[in-house]
């Protein structure tokens, strides 16, 4: 959740991000040829994406990914008025959506290990809308539910007003392309990084650092490998690829620009951010917004800056936080009922580890994809903020996770801790080796736990082993 906390009250709809478009198949073995039809033009970042992951505030990348972009699309099979936003998401991954923008995480900025790699995958990502991939999403996925991390329970209607974002945010990592697709898109990114200048075998090597990533963390997280089929022939392929475009271009020097990069990202955040809230030993805590609650033990959860998501872990009740606004928690119960048409409503005035709250209770009728649900908000007001705790399950298991429902709730409170309230993100720190040494000498050098290097050398693209010589860069984390 963000530290404004400025956020709508049950921002309510789908992304409309799945949209019908003509495929394009290539005519020459190799590198893909020229499509046809006009491309959408996407060269503003959905809104409903920026409430999802937030977007990454930092001048000099989002300027890197704008020029480089505009350099590729400018050389494209089709020229469009596209656009290229980084996220502030932890998550290793890139996206774009059908109607023309291409979406960066600030995790998976983190581990390019040079412009290279950079620009390779984003012609990638761009080959997807230029070939028009998105057609075959359009027919074979849709968002049904909360999705891939909270399951699916039964209250289609909560599930469009209460889990939007996450809904969204589902869809988009629910492009999973074919193997065909994603050849073609390889095909293109190194058409596309070639001609702009870039030595395109380096977006090959970059695969086997999140082939890496997976391996080492052995989390079935939706990252770059989940939502791009990987295959045991891709890394030769693309190397191929490369060369074969080097040729095309008369075999002309092709750049990598390693240190320009590395400089570029020092100071970014890595993994997680704890000012924008984070969960520890049962419990949610938010630093800047400076209160804590309870995560009922077990169940799943998902940050978002518009809300805090916590669900049973077979999908069966599902509890969300968020902010309702500045008026009275009284107008805040009045605004749920309506949103959510809630049946039967009651609302109860009450106080709630001695915040004035409300309590509001009612049902969610049935719709033709699914049962109705039972619906229990907590509304409290801090300040001159109101939040909501709102919980839902099926009518005829509510009972078994009402409880829960009320702990979290009556568990909201000041945060006080300094240890939780002072956390800070590690960030990606740019050293110069000293003189010639392993990785692994130059990351104890600096004050890196032995239990991490296998990380820090997978963050670098490179083994423990791998000798550094004087001068050259590195990265390590740090606060």
């Amino acid at each position: 959740m963000p530290s404004s906390m400025s956020l709508p009250f049950l921002r309510a709809g789908a992304l409309a991000l799945l949209l019908p478009l003509a495929s394009a198949a290539p005519t020459t073995p190799g590198l893909p040829a020229a499509p046809t039809a006009h491309p959408l033009q996407g060269n503003k970042p959905d809104p409903a994406v920026i409430a999802q992951f937030g977007l990454y505030n930092n001048p000099a990348l989002q300027r890197l990914i704008n020029a480089k972009g505009q350099q590729m699309e400018a050389v494209s099979d089709r020229p469009g008025d596209y656009g290229f936003t980084i996220v502030d998401s932890p998550v290793i991954n890139a996206f774009a959506t059908p109607e023309g923008h291409v979406y960066f995480t600030r995790g998976i900025m983190a581990y390019f290990n040079n412009e290279a790699q950079f620009t390779g995958v984003l012609g990638h990502e761009l080959g997807h809308i230029t070939a028009q991939h998105g057609k075959k999403q359009k027919r074979n996925n849709t968002i049904a539910g909360i999705g891939m991390l909270l399951g699916q329970i039964a209250a289609p209607r909560v599930m469009q007003s209460i889990g939007g974002a996450v809904q969204q945010g589902v869809g988009l990592w629910m492009l999973k392309y074919s193997r065909g697709d994603e050849n073609e898109a390889d095909g293109l990114g190194v058409k596309y990084s070639t001609k702009i200048g870039y030595d395109a075998s380096q977006m090959a090597d970059f695969f086997l650092t999140l082939q890496r990533t997976e391996e080492q963390s052995g989390s079935s997280t939706p990252t770059f490998l989940s939502t791009h089929p990987n295959s045991a022939d891709r890394y030769q392929r693309v190397k191929g690829l490369a060369a074969q475009a080097k040729q095309s271009v008369g075999n002309r020097a092709l750049a990598v620009n390693r240190d320009q990069y590395l400089r570029a990202i020092e100071g970014l955040p890595f993994g997680e951010d704890p000012r924008q809230g984070f969960v520890e030993g049962n419990v949610f805590y938010h630093p800047d917004l400076k209160f804590r609650f309870p995560v009922p033990s077990g169940w799943k959860t998902q940050n978002s800056p518009e809300q805090f998501q916590m669900a049973e872990p077979n999908g069966k009740a599902l509890l969300a936080f968020l902010g309702a606004g500045t008026g009275t928690v009284q107008e805040a119960s009045q605004a749920l009922v309506k949103q959510l048409g809630l049946t039967g409503a009651q609302a109860q005035n009450t106080t709630l580890n001695g915040f004035p709250a409300a309590v509001v209770e009612g049902d969610q009728a049935a719709t033709q994809e699914g049962a109705g649900a039972h619906v229990r908000a907590y509304l409290l007001q801090d300040g001159k903020s109101v939040y909501a705790f709102i919980g839902l399950a099926a009518a005829s298991s509510f009972t078994t996770y009402a409880p829960q429902f009320e702990a979290v709730a009556k568990g909201f409170g000041r945060l006080t801790e300094a240890s939780k309230l002072n956390r800070q993100p590690e960030k990606i720190r740019i050293k110069t080796a000293t003189g010639t040494t392993t990785l692994a000498a130059a990351l104890a050098a600096n004050g890196i736990a032995k239990g991490r290097y296998e990380e820090l050398a997978i963050l670098n693209g490179m083994k423990t082993t791998d000798r550094l010589t004087k001068g050259m860069l590195y990265k390590v984390v740090g606060k």
